[in-house]
C-alpha cells in the first residue's frame, strides 16, 4: 500500500468477531495486530498494546454486537489505549452497529441510545467510524466525525443471482423496507411484493396480507436486521398462503437471538442467507437452513481507500 499522512496501517481486532478480522487482513496482505485483550476476575477489561503504533493508522474491527454492552466498553477501552498511545489516526470498524433500533424518541421519557453510542465513541477518542447497514442511514447525523456507511447488497445480490432462481420475487417484510427491496428487485431483474402487517380488530393477533404477486413464484423476503425471527416466520408462512411456490429470507446482520432458530427451523423458509457482520457460525451448525456471506472484501477494500484517502463512494452501492 501506498504511504499516506497518517503512518503504517495498522488492523486491531476485539473479542467480538476475531474471525472477521483476520479475513481482512488476509485481504489486505498484512498481519493482525498484537494486543493483549484480557479480563480480570470482576469481568473488567485488561488491554495492552503489544507493538509500537505510534503515528500509525489504526483500525479497530469490533462490531458490537452481543453481548452488545461488553463489546461496546471493549472498543472504547481499546480506542483509549490507542490515543494515549500516540496513534496517527483511530477508525472504529463497526461492521454491525449496537443500538441502532433505539434512534428516535418514539413514547415519553425514553432515550436516543444511537446518538449516546455516537457520542461516547467520539469522546473516547474516535476519529473516524466505519460501519454497514445502519437500521436507518440518518444515524450518520449522531456524529460529529466522519462515518463510511457500507452497503452488503454486492455480496447478497451477487449470491442471489447465482442461484439462478426461477421466477424471483423479493418482497418487503413491512412498508419500511419496500426501499430495500425495491433496489434488489431492480438489479435482479425480479418481482417486488410487500407483506402489510396489521393487528386484527381485537388487538390479539397480526394479521398478514401479501401485496404483489407471489402465486408460483420464488420469494426472498429481504430485512436489515432478522433479530427474533417473528416477522420473518410469520412474513414466509403468509407467502405461502399466498401460493408462493419456494419462500427463503436474506439479511445483513443476523443477531439471531432468543427463539429465533426454533422459528426459523419450524417455518417454511428453505434458506435463510446472512452475512458475517455478526459471527453466526456456531448458529449455522445448529440451524442447516442459514447460509453465511463474507463482508470481510468488502470491509478491507473500505479500510485500503480509507487509508490511500481514495475514494469509497464505489462501495456504497
Amino acid at each position: 500500500m501506498r504511504p499516506t499522512g497518517y503512518g503504517d496501517l495498522k488492523v486491531f481486532s476485539g473479542s467480538a468477531h476475531p474471525q472477521l478480522a483476520k479475513d481482512i487482513c488476509e485481504f489486505l496482505g498484512v498481519s493482525l495486530g498484537q494486543a493483549r485483550l484480557r479480563r480480570f476476575p470482576d469481568t473488567e477489561v485488561s488491554f495492552q498494546i503489544d507493538e509500537n503504533i505510534r503515528g500509525t493508522d489504526v483500525f479497530i474491527v469490533q462490531p458490537t454486537c452481543a453481548p452488545v454492552d461488553e463489546h461496546l466498553v471493549e472498543l472504547l477501552i481499546m480506542v483509549d489505549a490507542f490515543r494515549r498511545s500516540s496513534a496517527s489516526r483511530i477508525t472504529a470498524v463497526l461492521p454491525y452497529y449496537g443500538y441502532a433500533r433505539q434512534d428516535r424518541k418514539d413514547k415519553p421519557r425514553v432515550p436516543i441510545s444511537a446518538k449516546l453510542v455516537a457520542n461516547v465513541l467520539s469522546a473516547a477518542g474516535t476519529n473516524r467510524v466505519l460501519t454497514m447497514d445502519l437500521h436507518k442511514a440518518q444515524i450518520q447525523a449522531f456524529f460529529d466525525i466522519p462515518v463510511d456507511h457500507l452497503f452488503a447488497a454486492p455480496v447478497i445480490i451477487d449470491y442471489m443471482s447465482r442461484q439462478d432462481f426461477p421466477r424471483l420475487t423479493i418482497v418487503a417484510p413491512d412498508a419500511g423496507g419496500a426501499e430495500r427491496a425495491r433496489a434488489y428487485a431492480k438489479r435482479l431483474g425480479a418481482e417486488l411484493a410487500v407483506i402489510d402487517k396489521r393487528r386484527s380488530d381485537d388487538g390479539t393477533a397480526e394479521v398478514m396480507n401479501v401485496i404483489g404477486e407471489v402465486g408460483g413464484r420464488t420469494c426472498v423476503i429481504a430485512d436489515d436486521i432478522i433479530d427474533t425471527a417473528g416477522t420473518i416466520q410469520k412474513g414466509a408462512q403468509a407467502l405461502i398462503n399466498s401460493g408462493a411456490e419456494r419462500v427463503l429470507a436474506c439479511a445483513v446482520h443476523g443477531v439471531l437471538s432468543g427463539p429465533a432458530l426454533e422459528r426459523i427451523e419450524n417455518s417454511p423458509l428453505e434458506r435463510l442467507i446472512v452475512t458475517n457482520t455478526i459471527p453466526v457460525a456456531d448458529k449455522r451448525l445448529r440451524c442447516g437452513k442459514i447460509v453465511e456471506l463474507s463482508v470481510a472484501r468488502l470491509l478491507g477494500q473500505a479500510i485500503r481507500s480509507i487509508h490511500e484517502e481514495t475514494s469509497v463512494s464505489s462501495l456504497f452501492v
